[in-house]
C-alpha cells in the first residue's frame, strides 16, 4: 500500500512540480528511485527567463566576434565603402591590393621568422623556468618559500625604470642580440603564482608519498609524476608566454637597432607608417590622394590581420587545456 501512495504522489508531482522535491523524498524513504524527468514541465518565468539568458549570451558573442569579422572583410572591401559605411556583414569591391602590398615588402618574412624564433625559443626558456620554481615554491616544507614569494610579488608593483633597464642591457651585453627578446622575461610571477596554485591545489600530496616509497627524488617526482599530470597548466600557461613573445612590440623599439632583427610587429609598424607617409613603397607613390587613402586603409587593415592570423590558428588546438586551466582555483563540489 505505501508503494502504491508513493506512486500516486510521484504522478501528481508531474502536474504540479513544485511538489517534486517532497516527491523525491518520500520516494526515497520507501527505497523507490526517483526519475528526475518530473521536473521537466516548465513555467511561465522559467521560459522568460531561458529566453533573456539566451538573449544575453547571443549579444555577448556578437559583441566579441563582429568586431574581427569586420575587420576581415573590410580588409578585403573597398576603402571608399567601408569609410561611408556600405560594409557590414560581407566585403563589397572585393580587392587583395593592401595584403599584396604588404606581401611585396620582403621585410614581412624576416620579420615572421624572427617572431616565430623569438616565440619558440620565449616560450621553451619561460616553461623550464617557471614550472620548477612554481614547484619549489608549492612546496609546504620548505620554510622560506613564503619569503621567496613575497621578494618575487614585489617585482609586480615596483621597476627600476627604462634607463636603468638599458644599462644593464648593454652591461649584460644583450642589446641589439635575439637574447634581449627572451632572457629579461624568462619567468612572470603572474604566472609563477597560477602554477603554484595549481601545483598546490590539484596534485594529490599522497602521490609525493607514494613517489617517497618507490625511491624518487623531488626532481624524479617533479618529472616522472608532476609534469605529466599537469597537461592543463602548462599548456594555459604556455600560450599565456607565446601571446606575450608574439606581441612584444616595446623590446624591438627600444633595444634593436638592426631592421634584420625586428620581429613582426615592429616590421608591419614600418610598413603601417611607410604607407601614411608616402615613404619606402614606390606602389603608392604616383597615386592620387584618395586612392593613396582608399590604399593605406586597406594596408591598416591587412597588418592586423596579418599579425592576429597565426594565434588564431593555434588557439583552437589548445583551447580544451585552455578550458581545464582556467578553472584552477574555481569552487569545486
Amino acid at each position: 500500500m505505501s508503494i502504491l501512495n508513493t506512486k500516486i504522489e510521484r504522478r501528481s508531482a508531474i502536474d504540479d512540480p513544485h511538489d517534486a522535491v517532497t516527491a523525491a523524498t518520500r520516494a526515497a524513504s520507501a527505497d523507490i528511485p526517483f526519475n528526475p524527468k518530473v521536473r521537466q514541465h516548465k513555467t511561465v518565468g522559467d521560459w522568460v527567463v531561458d529566453i533573456v539568458i539566451a538573449a544575453l549570451l547571443i549579444g555577448v558573442v556578437i559583441a566579441i566576434i563582429y568586431p574581427l569579422w569586420f575587420i576581415v572583410i573590410a580588409s578585403i572591401s573597398n576603402s571608399q565603402l567601408v569609410s561611408t559605411g556600405q560594409v557590414t556583414f560581407f566585403p563589397k569591391g572585393l580587392t587583395f591590393a593592401g595584403y599584396r602590398r604588404v606581401f611585396e615588402d620582403a621585410r614581412i618574412w624576416t620579420g615572421y621568422r624572427n617572431t616565430l624564433l623569438y616565440s619558440f625559443l620565449g616560450t621553451a626558456l619561460n616553461l623550464l623556468v617557471t614550472l620548477p620554481l612554481a614547484f619549489s615554491l608549492s612546496r609546504r616544507e620548505w620554510k622560506v618559500r613564503r619569503v621567496i614569494l613575497f621578494l618575487f610579488t614585489v617585482t609586480m608593483f615596483f621597476g627600476g625604470g627604462l634607463i636603468p633597464t638599458y644599462l644593464l642591457f648593454d652591461d649584460l651585453n644583450i642589446l641589439n642580440t635575439m637574447w634581449v627578446f627572451i632572457l629579461p622575461g624568462a619567468v612572470s610571477v603572474y604566472n609563477v603564482i597560477i602554477a603554484r596554485s595549481f601545483f598546490e591545489t590539484s596534485i594529490p600530496e599522497e602521490l609525493r608519498d607514494a613517489a617517497q616509497i618507490d625511491g624518487l627524488s623531488y626532481i624524479g617526482y617533479f618529472v616522472k609524476v608532476v609534469v605529466p599530470l599537469s597537461s592543463a597548466i602548462i599548456a594555459v600557461i604556455a600560450l599565456y608566454y607565446f601571446v606575450g613573445h608574439w606581441n612584444d612590440f616595446f623590446t624591438g623599439l627600444v633595444y634593436i637597432r638592426n631592421v634584420d632583427k625586428w620581429p613582426l610587429q615592429n616590421v608591419l609598424q614600418s610598413i603601417l607608417l611607410g604607407a601614411s607617409t608616402n615613404t619606402n613603397m614606390s606602389s603608392i607613390q604616383g597615386l592620387d590622394a584618395v586612392d593613396r587613402q582608399n590604399l593605406v586603409d586597406q594596408i591598416k587593415y591587412g597588418v592586423i590581420i596579418v599579425s592576429t592570423l597565426p594565434l588564431l590558428v593555434i588557439y583552437p588546438f589548445l583551447q580544451k587545456y585552455f578550458n581545464k586551466g582556467v578553472m584552477i582555483g574555481a569552487v569545486k563540489g
